[in-house]
């Protein structure tokens, strides 16, 4: 059974969240919604009509999406320590190129970020974490496009020191799930060339947020 938008927990957490900040809300008007297999809201586009506290209108279109987790997978060469980013290699629809991502995901109908972003980075890279083993970059979320969408965006990051061998063997594997039309492959690249592969700004801020986040200020200097 097909769950209805106004029972979502997306759409939910983004309405409490302007009535919290203060917005009367007069209406709202569901243009298009996609749903998962499972029936549950993936994102929709809304027409909302609502007041801020000054008094005026608010940009009407919101592109919802909810809550988001993107994480960065370090690689360190037990012996070099030199440092590899995990990466996700895939065509996108923002102009379809081939893009390098760290793997994300979004949360749907769950609260617990970290549970899926193991679970996301299992699925896209075939590596298994457990949630202890990331480090959460901000407590509250990050928003990538305040004027249009209310993604909200959970940054994580994970050191694994493997061998040569074993960071070799990430390279180059096919990942993802086809039902939900992702292709992917692993690509396994040093940290500051890797770094220069990324396009996307949630990407490329969290490399400088995990870099700061362990006090690594010699490879910052390269990137």
């Amino acid at each position: 059974m097909s769950e209805k938008l106004v029972d979502s927990h997306k759409y939910n957490l983004w309405k409490g969240n302007l009535e919290k900040n203060g917005l009367e809300i007069h209406g709202i008007e569901e243009l298009y919604s996609r749903r998962n297999g499972h029936g549950e809201i993936l994102f929709s586009l809304l027409y909302t009509d609502a007041t801020t506290p000054e008094g005026n209108k608010i940009p009407p279109i919101c592109f919802l999406k909810g809550e988001v987790v993107s994480v960065l997978i370090c690689f360190i060469d037990s012996v070099t320590r030199e440092k590899y980013l995990l990466l996700v290699q895939q065509r996108r629809i923002c102009d379809g190129s081939m893009t390098y991502e760290h793997p994300a995901g979004m949360l749907d109908s769950e609260s617990d970020a970290a549970a899926v972003a193991a679970r996301e980075v299992f699925e896209e890279t075939g590596i298994a974490v457990e949630v202890s083993q990331l480090i959460k970059i901000n407590k509250d979320p990050f928003f990538p496009s305040t004027g249009t969408s209310d993604e909200a965006m959970y940054m994580f990051y994970c050191e694994l020191e493997l061998t040569s061998d074993e960071i070799n063997g990430y390279h180059n594997n096919v990942q993802g799930l086809i039902s939900d039309h992702e292709y992917i492959n692993t690509y396994v690249v040093p940290f500051a060339e890797g770094h220069r592969l990324i396009t996307n700004v949630n990407g490329v801020l969290l490399d400088y947020l995990y870099l700061k986040d362990v006090g690594d200020w010699e490879l910052l200097k390269k990137l």
